[in-house]
């Protein structure tokens, strides 16, 4: 098993040194001189910047000391995305860059300037001085080549194109995450439960990037939902609670009428699942550890994330489920969507679910449909409805392209209305 996990480690770095060196051979190489100042600019940065992000994801695993971990992780993991966009902008531009040569080379045959008319010598008279020599022309510098000029023109709109990718996607992420809101009908539902308001909160993602103030946001935006619950669907933390829990303190904070609850997501059992189980019932949120609890209108039930099998507290849908009154409509959260289908087995109405980011940055919600049944929105499996959340932050680089951060606020609605 080691010597499998130590091939994938060299194929993955393998990997990734060939994509910087084909940007790099793109974005410095084809644009800069040999010996010029760029040159060597531009390539201290194609290795530095990786070292930096390889360093970053280790001392994040490693649970290096915090201070290094903050120090690493805004240069590392933001230069993650912005490889990802720099090799699709350059990947593009192979397609961009013959057209642009034959354009050149067109506007050059049709633009011929004609050679000037001959100017006869004046005529000087006899005895008179003559004319001053012309004032030697200054060097002009000669024009770029037509391929350089070309590599020029794709890589700046490439790098452009990235860096501005990117940054519009880390301010999204940064500014907080906006209200999305989704009706859901339930058949169960009693009258007087019509309208009842759930705030589904997943994939905060506290970490070395997104830190106190990050959660400040994401509570009064919850808050401000005026929501009757709250439902926090896993991925609270990257990290420990020693050096996280400050930054957690401000959901202490979140209120509702019937409070907050929480089940674990798969990043809590890299973090100390049991640390933080203990820490979110300190500051008032009520845990749902593979159980239950009745509202006056219908159950409320969370199961454990899947990655707990590794440490034996995986999900177990019977002791969650097992007894209820099959009358009443049921709620279910679990972080991982691909729980639905233990839910649609157990008669679960709606199950609440994170997890996916909805692919976080494109083309990744490409990747997250081949391993979730559902990446984002509202969907329904047998007699079951299952709704996934992208996520309040992000893991990794704070930043998301195609899969824009929310809190969804649940309203449900009752058939019988």
């Amino acid at each position: 098993m080691v010597i499998v996990f130590v091939f994938v480690g060299l194929v993955a770095l393998a990997v990734l040194a060939a994509g910087h060196w084909y940007v790099w051979r793109r974005l410095v190489r084809d644009t800069t001189a040999p010996s010029g100042a760029a040159r060597r600019a531009g390539t201290a940065l194609f290795v530095a910047a990786p070292l930096l992000m390889v360093a970053a994801v280790g001392a994040e695993r490693s649970g290096a000391p915090f201070w290094l971990q903050r120090t690493l992780a805004w240069p590392g993991f933001l230069w993650m995305a912005l490889a990802l966009y720099l090799l699709l902008a350059v990947l593009v531009g192979e397609a961009v860059r013959p057209l642009l040569r034959r354009a050149l080379e067109r506007r050059d045959r049709d633009g011929t300037v004609p050679e000037p008319a001959a100017v006869p010598a004046a005529t000087v008279p006899a005895g008179a001085a003559p004319p001053p020599a012309p004032e030697e022309p200054a060097p002009v510098r000669p024009a770029p080549s037509r391929r350089l000029f070309v590599s020029r023109v794709v890589g700046g709109a490439a790098a452009a194109a990235a860096v501005g990718t990117v940054g519009s996607g880390t301010y999204g992420v940064l500014r907080g995450p906006a209200v999305k809101r989704v009706r859901v009908p339930l058949a169960k539902l009693p009258r007087a439960a019509h309208g009842y308001r759930i705030a589904v909160v997943s994939d905060i993602h506290l970490s070395p990037v997104l830190g106190r103030s990050f959660a400040q946001r994401v509570v009064d935006t919850v808050n401000s939902t005026r929501p009757d619950l709250i439902a926090v669907v896993g991925d609270l933390v990257d990290g420990s609670v020693k050096n996280l829990g400050p930054a957690a303190e401000p959901l202490a904070r979140l209120s509702a009428r019937h409070g907050a609850f929480f089940v674990t997501g798969n990043h809590e059992y890299f973090s100390g699942a049991e640390q933080w189980l203990d820490e979110v019932r300190e500051l008032g949120l009520h845990t749902l550890e593979n159980a239950r609890t009745e509202l006056p209108w219908f159950d409320l039930a969370g199961v454990n994330d899947l990655q707990g099998e590794s440490q034996g507290q995986g999900p177990d849908f019977d002791r969650a489920l097992a007894d209820r009154d099959r009358a009443r409509a049921c709620v279910l959260m679990a972080h991982q969507p691909v729980q639905v289908h233990e839910s649609v087995r157990h008669g679960v109405d709606l199950q609440l679910s994170g997890h996916t980011h909805g692919g976080q940055l494109w083309p990744g919600s490409l990747l997250a449909e081949l391993a979730n049944p559902t990446v984002a929105g509202l969907d329904r499996y047998g007699d079951t409805q299952l709704y996934v959340s992208r996520g309040a932050g992000a893991w990794g680089p704070p930043t998301r392209v195609g899969a824009p951060s929310d809190v969804t606020v649940i309203e449900l609605a009752s058939l019988q209305a």
